[in-house]
Parts: C-alpha cells; sequence; structure tokens
C-alpha cells in the first residue's frame, strides 16, 4: 500500500530568524507602559488629592457632595460630617460622599435677610401687605384687567 501514499518525513528546525521570548512580549509591555501613563496615573493623583480634601475638612467649609447638595459643615466626626443646607435643615452625610470644597460665600442658605420676601432679582422686594390688598380691590372693581380684554 506505499506506493499509494509518499511517505512523510519530518523537516529541519528553521535557522535563526525566529523571534525570541522576549521580542513578543515588547508591543504587550509598551501597551501596559501607555495604560499605566493614560489611565492608571491620573486615576491615582485624583483619590490621593481626595483622600487630602476630606482628612482636611473643618467646621464652616462650604461643600459640595457627591448628591449635589451645598452645604456648610457644622460638624465633623470621624467617618461623618453634619451639613447644614438651610436654617435649621442638618444633613448627616459619609466625609467620602464631599466631592468638592467650595470657596467661602458660595452657600448663602442660613444668612437673615432672604426671610420670606422669595426669590426675585436684586432690589425687587415682595408687594407689601397693603398693595396686595389694594389690587385686590381693583380687581373686584374691574378697574384694572391684565388680560387686556375689555369688558
Amino acid at each position: 500500500m506505499s506506493f499509494f501514499i509518499n511517505d512523510a518525513w519530518a523537516e529541519a528546525a528553521p535557522a535563526a530568524g525566529d523571534p525570541s521570548g522576549f521580542a513578543s512580549l515588547v508591543p504587550l509591555i509598551l501597551i501596559f507602559v501607555i495604560f499605566y501613563f493614560l489611565l492608571l496615573r491620573p486615576q491615582i493623583k485624583r483619590a490621593k488629592e481626595h483622600k487630602q480634601m476630606v482628612g482636611s475638612l473643618t467646621k464652616g467649609d462650604e461643600v459640595v457632595t457627591s448628591g449635589g447638595l451645598l452645604g456648610r459643615i457644622v460638624k465633623v466626626d470621624d467617618n461623618f460630617v453634619s451639613l447644614e443646607i438651610t436654617d435649621g435643615v442638618r444633613v448627616k452625610v459619609q466625609k467620602s460622599a464631599v466631592t468638592s470644597l467650595m470657596p467661602k460665600g458660595t452657600f448663602k442658605g442660613g444668612e437673615k435677610g432672604q426671610g420670606k420676601q422669595g426669590k426675585g432679582k436684586k432690589g425687587e422686594q415682595a408687594p407689601s401687605k397693603d398693595e396686595a390688598e389694594q389690587s385686590a380691590e381693583d380687581a373686584d372693581k374691574g378697574g384694572s384687567h391684565q388680560d387686556g380684554k375689555s369688558g
């Protein structure tokens, strides 16, 4: 039966020119170095800065939490801080939830003077009680039509 099938002979090993094990690892090492400088190093730097900022929090600092709350620190514990977000409203959050420290004067929630006037442009005031009653009387008499229609 050997006259139908040729005998198979093993070839000799190739000579020089085969890449060594180290040369095949160079692209992988290069990718890791690029990955380190573009992704890992900046992330480690941000984490270090955040840890330092959280460690230096003191009473009276104005901060923003990861949930978006803006408030003034009233009390600092080991793992938690109490934020005053408006008059008499305090929230207890983890220190790690504080994302940024704001400049002094950013938070104006606990100041007197905002009172019951509501939100308006600077210099505007809510109408006094007498002015509100007068405009209500005018409306009852039909003296002032705000919609611009007559009658």
